[in-house]
């Protein structure tokens, strides 16, 4: 790629970055919409990162929450704090997030999302967990499973609690 092709990427990656910040920093409950934004810009400065977890964080936003983390999995180095999002998914979000928080997370935190799971006495839900945990005790993950040989798509989520 020439210096004119890559300046000129960079500068279109700037412009989405800061449009993406402009969003995160003054429309509420915008998070899935800036990360659908930073998805098909194809990556973004730290700070847009930044600007969206932040925005995540004011709302309290299970399903940002969820998907940034997701990202945050799949992407060494972003600057954002995986492990305040993956407890916001757990105490906030509803019994399909956490379902998928077990299935797509490399190592999900198995014990609370059990614990919030059997506490909201969906019993749906308590059976698909106790499948999954029972076929996968340790809870590890897709990434474990992809690593093993097998294929597992990632769960999306709702757009409803």
């Amino acid at each position: 790629m020439s210096n004119d092709k890559q300046l000129q990427q960079r500068q279109l990656l700037e412009a989405q970055s800061e449009k993406i910040i402009a969003i995160a920093d003054k429309e509420e409950q915008s998070s899935l919409k800036c990360i659908h934004l930073l998805r098909v810009a194809g990556g973004a400065t730290s700070e847009t990162y930044t600007a969206i977890e932040r925005r995540i964080m004011d709302d309290e936003d299970p399903h940002g929450a969820y998907h940034l983390a997701l990202l945050a999995q799949t992407t060494p180095d972003l600057p954002i704090d995986a492990r305040q999002l993956i407890e916001l998914v757990v105490t906030k979000g509803n019994d399909e997030q956490l379902l998928s928080l077990l299935k797509n997370l490399p190592v999900p935190p198995v014990e609370m999302i059990k614990q919030r799971i059997l506490a909201n006495d969906n019993a749906e839900s308590i059976a698909e967990m106790s499948a999954y945990l029972q076929s996968n005790p340790e809870g590890v993950g897709s990434h474990g499973i992809i690593e093993s040989g097998q294929k597992e798509r990632i769960v999306p989520l709702s757009q409803g609690d």
